[in-house]
């Protein structure tokens, strides 16, 4: 039998990335004698593994646009004259087999994105030529007569396209995404004890953990607000640009010395283990890793309605969920998680919850949905 020879697009490969997870621990759990996987890439930071075969599409750019409109149009310039069976685009091109929405709907993005930002810079995204050209990327995708398939992280994603997009409820697969369990583990309490000493945290203090860059998107504005108003600590894994705008919010409500800003961190596994818990009020999250990763550790989780990571939530239980700019619950749910050396019930819980999840599952499921679009194609 011939391999099947599956290509997986995808602008930009950041090893810290949410999307570039999925597709390492997605393509380690497929790697086998029955596939021939390739990547469509612009870059890729990082040494791939040397079995997969890498079509690097570079063209030039002259702003977001151009760098938008090049790379598709490279992309599937070279899908078409390679002729790969399947086709799985990250990136809203249309054209390809099956889309992965793990960045979600971009109109549902703007619409949550224009809670927080000020008239005039919802006037500016609108006549914005990048989220125009983003908008008509995206719906030509979705309408697209060679779609076959749609791979959501989250129910709250596939709810999203159906909402906002003509698509056939039985085209939209939702498969979650994979956790290694074996290498995110609850902290043994030597190692808790010298991930705090190292970030120079009280040993006794409730600590929680907040892990994403692109700080607006991620809300890491109303976590220090919930944090301010109690006497927990936060470590921040992550960077931004504006960064120092958060150091100064952090210095004006008076909790700047129970912060920690650590930057982006090739291994997250110490940090998670100096937390009590996950502090995460997105605004506009499909299903951030963190999420999984945090609960594997034994943390509970506190995310927002937005995330769709709030599916593996049941309030009081591993963890709570609230809106993303309701800073008085977030505050209450800050309150509510206890030290995990006072009491792990909350994060035994969390762990449980995504056991099933390995890397196995998740084969399992890309696997059987190649099948079904393999037979669509004969």
């Amino acid at each position: 039998m011939s391999k099947l020879r599956l290509a997986i697009v995808r602008q930009k490969y950041r090893p810290d990335g949410g999307a570039e997870r999925f597709i390492s621990r997605a393509l380690e759990a497929l790697d086998s004698e029955q596939l021939d996987l390739n990547i469509i890439t612009r870059s890729w930071q990082g040494t791939p593994n040397p079995a997969w075969h890498l079509h690097i599409c570079n063209p030039a750019k002259w702003g977001r646009v151009s760098r938008e409109r090049g790379f598709a149009s490279a992309a599937r310039a070279c899908w078409e004259q390679q002729q790969f069976d399947i086709v799985q685009s990250h990136e809203r091109i249309a054209g390809c087999d099956i889309f992965r929405a793990g960045d979600g709907v971009h109109r549902v993005w703007l619409e949550q994105r224009a809670r927080i930002v000020s008239p005039l810079q919802r006037l500016s995204a609108t006549l914005s030529p990048y989220h125009r050209y983003v908008l008509r990327a995206e719906e030509e995708m979705f309408h697209s007569p060679a779609l076959k398939a749609v791979i959501c992280n989250s129910e709250m994603v596939k709810q999203d396209i159906l909402r906002c997009y003509q698509v056939k409820p039985d085209n939209i697969h939702v498969i979650h995404n994979a956790i290694n369990g074996e290498h995110f583990q609850p902290a043994a309490e030597a190692a808790r004890f010298a991930a705090r000493e190292t970030l120079n945290l009280p040993q006794h203090a409730t600590v929680f953990i907040y892990v994403g860059s692109g700080f607006e998107r991620k809300g890491l504005k109303a976590a220090i607000e919930a944090i301010a108003k109690s006497d927990r600590y936060l470590i921040v894994v992550g960077q931004d640009k504006q960064q120092q705008r958060y150091h100064q919010l952090a210095q004006q409500l008076g909790c700047a010395q129970r912060l920690r800003f650590v930057g982006v961190q090739q291994d997250v596994r110490p940090f998670y283990h100096a937390a009590d818990g996950l502090l995460l009020p997105t605004l506009y999250d499909p299903f951030p890793n963190v999420v999984l990763e945090a609960m594997a550790c034994g943390l509970p989780v506190i995310t927002s309605t937005g995330c769709g990571g709030a599916e593996f939530i049941v309030a009081g239980q591993e963890g709570f969920v609230c809106d993303a700019l309701d800073i008085s619950a977030l505050n209450e749910a800050v309150n509510a998680i206890p030290a995990l050396s006072q009491n792990s019930a909350m994060g035994e819980a969390a762990r449980r919850r995504i056991e099933p999840f390995g890397p196995q599952r998740l084969a399992q499921a890309l696997t059987e949905l190649y099948q079904q679009v393999l037979e669509q194609r004969r």
